[in-house]
């Protein structure tokens, strides 16, 4: 992280606007072998988040995905676009321990190019909508998966924000 920035990881209002995969891990309740996003380069409260997701040939969807010409799933690509977009929307919240953010949509998914071991996705998320009413938060975003130069997914997700059935201790 740049050291000059005067943000903490606590509040808000001075959210980070890069993230390490230890902040990741305090913001997601994803883990292994679902944790899709590996660090976080820009971040802009309620605008837009730009994660990176490593892809290795460790992955465990590659054993069956396929054998002999391992493709990163198309579903994971999305799904790795949505924690993005959850990150973002996770760090408006000081209680998010007591969140879990629910897909609720998913259009115009467009898959356009294979991804690979070795390969590295650049995820864009931009916040397209944006509703908070009754205790209830609901968003929309536009994602973009890049490998280099080239784009090989987009959807347009959306999702809503609920109270989790457990505790904060995932009790």
């Amino acid at each position: 992280m740049n050291e000059s920035s005067p943000v903490t990881e606590t509040s808000p209002s001075t959210t980070k606007t890069e993230l390490d995969i230890h902040d990741i891990l305090k913001i997601l309740p994803h883990r292994y072998p679902l944790l899709l996003i590996d660090r976080v380069v820009e971040l802009k409260r309620r605008e837009r988040i730009v994660a990176i997701k490593n892809v290795t040939i460790n992955e465990p969807f590659f054993v069956g995905h396929f054998p002999g010409l391992p493709i990163m799933p198309g579903v994971l690509v999305v799904e790795a676009m949505a924690q993005a977009g959850g990150t973002l929307l996770l760090t408006e919240f000081e209680d998010r321990s007591n969140k879990v953010l629910l897909f609720t949509g998913i259009e115009r998914a467009k898959f356009r190019r294979q991804v690979s071991p070795g390969d590295q996705l650049r995820l864009e998320v931009d916040v397209t909508g944006w509703r908070h009413m009754a205790g209830m938060t609901a968003a929309k975003m536009q994602g973009y998966a890049l490998v280099g130069d080239k784009r090989v997914a987009e959807a347009s997700l959306s999702c809503q924000l609920i109270d989790s059935p457990r505790g904060p201790d995932g009790a």
